[in-house]
């Protein structure tokens, strides 16, 4: 079988996949305490001006940067949003980016959800889980920040910066952001337009 030059290439193409998945799907361990220890920042627009990706125009609602610990990645590929947003990001900021407490929780995602459960020992405060975690839907602004974004793992902390955006599709399909940190439930989680991304070095 191996005759055929193209059955090899993908074969090898297969493989290289699949190895990049496994990689990426290994958390990182980083150390006890807090490791972002700051609110998020969000801010008012200077202007508004739309944004047009493929078939769907994106509406700024405000400047956002936020430093988080990432809670869990989930990659998408197949929903209506996956052209738009490939990944949404799990984060946790104050309490929820300690070790401490996130080694009692069991976090996971599932159809553009974020969901926690807590032992009796994290000592955490229902609103406070709430206030310093959220699912953040991140679209990417370029091809450099989508393949940044592509790599990024469970356990870093990561600085991203944007616009929390709406957005419309061609067809009448919508999705809007979030605005506040204390919301749950369906249109809790935040719509980012990610212009700039760096991880953080853990200290």
């Amino acid at each position: 079988m191996w005759r055929h030059p193209l059955l090899k290439v993908a074969v090898f193409a297969y493989i290289a996949w699949g190895g990049w998945n496994w990689f990426i799907s290994i958390p990182v361990h980083p150390p006890d305490g807090i490791l972002a220890a700051a609110e998020p920042d969000q801010g008012e627009l200077r202007s508004v001006q739309t944004y047009q990706f493929g078939r769907w125009t994106l509406t700024p609602r405000a400047t956002y940067q936020i430093t988080a610990r990432i809670l869990s990645v989930e990659r998408y590929h197949f929903d209506f949003l996956a052209t738009l947003i490939p990944e949404d990001l799990a984060l946790g900021w104050g309490p929820m980016s300690d070790s401490r407490i996130l080694d009692n929780m069991e976090i996971s995602q599932s159809n553009r959800f974020y969901f926690w459960r807590s032992s009796s020992r994290v000592g955490l405060p229902k609103d406070v889980i709430i206030s310093h975690s959220a699912n953040t839907h991140v679209i990417p602004d370029n091809s450099l920040i989508a393949r940044e974004l592509s790599r990024l793992r469970r356990g870093q902390v990561v600085t991203l910066t944007g616009i929390l955006v709406d957005g419309k599709r061609d067809d009448g399909a919508w999705i809007k952001t979030s605005l506040v940190r204390t919301d749950t439930g369906a249109g809790a989680c935040e719509v980012l337009l990610v212009q700039d991304i760096n991880l953080v070095r853990y200290q």
